[in-house]
């Protein structure tokens, strides 16, 4: 009974990273998140977004993560500590693309938002991660272009493939 179960899992998994939807490059990368969130918002891929458009990033990582590197212009929301009041002044309707480290706190503030009256909200699929691991630009707090990522710590920092690791 235990094999057939596992069996099952590893074949969802297996199929799962052939579905449509979201993708990132890493063929394990994309398992182990396809496994790990939960897809109860829109995602989007990496290089499925325009960066001509106009878009709000929220950071859903720790202040300290935030503080390291962020998407030029994003805005720290967090998520241990996250408050409403941090997006007061964004309309509702308005472009929102929320991200963390990999993709899992970003999936639930954005559940939060949408739960809020927030109507065109992302979860960006495998997060800054992916992000830097596809050649995009990330700034430090003085608007300055970094290879410095915040790697959450040496387990998922094992998903960050480009860009120097902090873990502090």
């Amino acid at each position: 009974m235990f094999k057939k179960i596992i069996f099952t899992m590893l074949m969802i998994s297996f199929f799962g990273m052939f579905s449509a939807g979201a993708q990132v490059k890493s063929k394990a990368y994309n398992v182990m998140l396809k496994t790990l969130l939960s897809h109860t918002v829109d995602e989007v891929s990496v290089n499925d977004i325009n960066t001509d458009e106009d878009i709000i990033y929220l950071d859903a990582r720790e202040k300290k993560e935030f503080d390291v590197s962020k998407i030029n212009n994003a805005i720290w929301v967090g998520y241990d500590d996250f408050n409403l009041s941090r997006v007061d002044g964004i309309e509702k309707g308005k472009k929102i693309i929320v991200y963390c480290s990999v993709g899992y706190r970003s999936e639930k503030i954005s559940e939060k938002l949408l739960k809020n009256g927030f109507t065109d909200v992302s979860n960006m699929y495998g997060g800054i991660f992916e992000w830097v691991n596809e050649e995009k630009e990330v700034v430090n707090n003085n608007n300055e272009p970094t290879k410095k990522v915040h790697a959450f710590d040496r387990t998922w920092g094992i998903w960050l493939k480009k860009g120097k690791k902090i873990y502090e």
